[in-house]
This record gives structure tokens, sequence and C-alpha cells, in this order.
């Protein structure tokens, strides 16, 4: 058997606590990088209350991170073809930068 058949034979076997199988609710992201990292935090903001909180951060590489962009592209296709096109508010994007300016030096 030749190796890419036995990659293919086997199963990537992954532990999910139940903590982390309950999941975490978030209702807004923000997304920043620099040239090694990017960074997703995940907020909860929720009325009534004064300060949203960052619920998750998650650290990718670039290469992970552009892995992640064509996996969300491809469940969003499905997702749609399936239940229907989702529909989207009209408002502007917004950008946050919490690692300040980018800086071109060189």
């Amino acid at each position: 058997m030749d190796n890419n058949q036995n990659q293919q034979g086997q199963q990537l076997q992954i532990d999910l606590s139940p903590e982390i199988a309950k999941g975490i609710y978030t209702n807004f992201q923000i997304i920043s990088h620099s040239s090694s990292e990017f960074v997703f935090d995940f907020i909860s903001m929720l009325p009534g209350v004064p300060k949203p909180t960052v619920a998750s951060r998650v650290v990718l590489a670039p290469e992970h991170a552009k892995r992640l962009l064509a996996a969300l592209q491809e469940n969003i296709v499905r997702y749609e073809q399936e239940f229907g096109k989702i529909q989207m508010p009209n408002q502007q994007p917004r950008t946050a930068t919490p690692f300040g300016p980018v800086k071109n030096d060189a």
C-alpha cells in the first residue's frame, strides 16, 4: 500500500471534552494580524451589559488562517445550497486595529 492510500485509510481522532463541546456564544468578532499571526477575538455583546467581553481568542499562523477562510467559504456555499441565501443587513464593514497601525518598515 502506498503512502497516499495509507493516509486516506486513517482517520483523525480528536478528543472533545464536555466543557468545550458546549461551545461559546459570540455575536461580534475582531480580527487583527501581525506579520506572523492572525488573532481572532470572539466577543459577547449582550443587552444590559455595559462592557463587551472577549469570550475566546484564537491565534493562527497565516497559512492556517487562509485554510480557515477556504473552509468557511466552502461551508457557507453548502449551507446556502441547503437552507437558502444568508441575508445580510446593509451596513458598512467595521475594522478595528488593536495592534495599532501597520508600519511598512523594511
